[in-house]
């Protein structure tokens, strides 16, 4: 039997080390296809979030804009006010700017409409008791109406919510302060800017720096004072502008 010499020792080692090698360089070519199957899964499964987010809108608007078909006054009326509800939320630092289910409830607030008669909504002169308690219902009318589509997620509460006030005199129940949640309380101010910068039956539209006086004026009865805030950082001009890109 031959001894060992360094020699062997040497190339035995350095046979270990080309063994140990060679598997460190499988184990990453593994790890590459992993991490390449990853990112495809990750693209595949993006692309199919985004088509299905483009899906929602798609319905969103269509069923938004068969409610807004109905009156020739209100056209666009609610893509205008969830526009300006975005940039208000933006204006404010709020994380609900970038949440697709508080668009959707900003663009489907009114879904509610649907239940009221045309000669009670499109009514020129004042309404009656009974047929603005008929009026009045429908935030919950709307609810109701989408109360099972999961994917409107906390929209549904500005549908139920938006014409609630911030001194609890709105409806339809009644809450005040920092109970009303805050997209409704945002929209309510996006809501009358819009109103009252739009030609009505009974009067014709404000501009839009005295469609400001009143909003102001509103600030901690009707509206959230620090919703008011935010939109007093914003100018007239941005408003107009966003209004001009909806026409």
């Amino acid at each position: 039997m031959s001894p060992i010499t360094g020699e062997d020792t040497v190339a035995g080692l350095r046979a270990r080390l080309e063994q140990t090698e060679r598997k460190a360089a499988a184990r990453q070519r593994q790890l590459e296809r992993y991490a390449a199957d990853l990112r495809e899964v990750f693209k595949q499964e993006r692309a199919r979030a985004q088509e299905l987010r483009r899906s929602y809108m798609a319905t969103v608007r269509a069923l938004s804009n068969a409610v807004e078909a109905r009156d020739a006054y209100t056209g666009k009326h609610a893509e205008r006010v969830a526009a300006y509800g975005l940039e208000l939320a933006r204006a404010a630092g709020l994380e609900l700017a970038d949440s697709p289910q508080i668009e959707f409830g900003f663009l489907l607030h009114d879904v509610g409409k649907v239940a009221v008669p045309d000669a009670i909504l499109f009514k020129t002169s004042s309404l009656t008791e009974e047929e603005y308690a008929l009026v009045r219902k429908h935030p919950v009318t709307g609810s109701e109406i989408l109360r099972d589509v999961d994917f409107l997620g906390e929209g549904k509460l500005v549908v139920r919510h938006h014409h609630e006030h911030w001194d609890g005199s709105g409806y339809p129940d009644g809450l005040s302060g920092d109970s009303i949640p805050l997209a409704a309380r945002v929209f309510a101010v996006a809501d009358a800017l819009d109103a009252l910068t739009t030609d009505r039956p009974y009067r014709p539209a404000s501009v839009f720096s005295v469609a400001r006086r009143e909003i102001r004026a509103g600030a901690g009865t009707q509206f959230d004072p620090a919703v008011v805030g935010a939109y007093e950082g914003i100018p007239d001009e941005a408003f107009e502008r966003l209004r001009t890109t909806l026409r």
